[in-house]
């Protein structure tokens, strides 16, 4: 049976900052074309995109706080 690779986390800053960064483009280009398009949208299309949009801000707040815990933890093991 092959050992288990250890757990190397020193990449994850960068990585939680990539996926923020990318939730937020995915945030504004579902705003612009919101924007752009509402008047052909319905009332439900709308509401899903406004609710996967409050979505993606809630997984920002917790990707904000993992970065600040592997901050953290990493400036404790340096």
């Amino acid at each position: 049976m092959p050992k288990p690779k250890p757990d190397d986390r020193s990449d994850n800053p960068e990585k939680l900052e990539r996926m923020i960064g990318n939730t937020l483009q995915n945030m504004n280009e579902a705003e612009d074309y919101l924007e752009a398009h509402e008047e052909e949208m319905s009332a439900e299309t709308k509401q899903q995109i406004r609710e996967k949009n409050k979505r993606r801000a809630e997984s920002i707040e917790g990707f904000r706080e993992e970065l600040k815990d592997e901050v953290n933890d990493q400036q404790r093991y340096e």
